[in-house]
């Protein structure tokens, strides 16, 4: 079974503070988005990694990686990033020809918290129902929007948070990423979804975080340290 991760790490990430992309933020002594390529590693040696960078900051992440140790570079492709996730992940489907027996999971490289068990969930999920998403339970209460000023509750028990990696059958991915881009579009399932697909839950890991804003480096930080 071929096995290839996209890593997408093509937006700015200014929000997360710090002048430069929250991917590339220092996260216990590596950059953020080296510990998701760590962990895909991990799990498999051979999994190949397709690191989808945003243009004006590609250099500085081949360079960020020339100058770390031997035996801390991790072999990658990097692609360039495009003007939405969409494009994207388009582009980085663009260095892979699809065959019976290879899965694509998306990964975003602002989850570096991401555990090689929870990759290896994701794969086995794959494989047997072609097109999977992790997901967590919610723990807020949440309402559903009528308009701007009123709302209603719903409940709780009928939503899940979902997180990446979305794991897919090569062809269907592929499949998916054919259309034209639509707005409805704001991950890898719904486009998969919208080939009339069906969207297989695997367990996702309330560790695996989204790298947002300042603090949420802040609470990375303290989850890893109390692993």
């Amino acid at each position: 079974m071929k096995k290839i991760a996209i890593i997408l790490a093509g937006g700015e990430g200014l929000r997360a503070g710090g002048g430069e992309p929250k991917q590339f933020r220092m996260l216990y002594g590596k950059p953020a988005l080296w510990w998701s390529l760590k962990a895909f590693k991990e799990e498999d040696p051979t999994t190949q990694l397709i690191v989808v960078v945003h243009p004006n900051f590609i250099y500085e992440w081949e360079q960020t990686m020339q100058e770390m140790a031997a035996e801390e570079q991790i072999e990658q492709t990097i692609v360039c990033g495009g003007r939405s996730r969409w494009h994207s992940v388009s582009n980085a489907l663009m260095e892979v020809t699809a065959r019976e027996d290879m899965l694509i999971a998306v990964h975003d490289g602002a989850r570096p918290l991401i555990k090689p068990e929870m990759i290896r969930r994701g794969w086995e999920a794959a494989k047997a129902h072609g097109a999977v998403v992790p997901a967590i339970p919610l723990s807020d209460s949440i309402r559903r929007m009528d308009n701007a000023t009123d709302s209603h509750s719903v409940p709780r028990r009928d939503y899940v948070a979902v997180q990446t990696p979305q794991v897919f059958d090569a062809s269907i991915l592929k499949e998916g990423y054919a259309m034209p881009e639509s707005p409805d579009f704001t991950d890898d399932a719904s486009v998969v979804e919208a080939i009339g697909r069906r969207i297989f839950l695997y367990d996702g890991d309330p560790d695996n975080i989204k790298i947002t804003y300042p603090r949420d480096i802040e609470h990375a930080e303290i989850i890893m340290r109390s692993k």
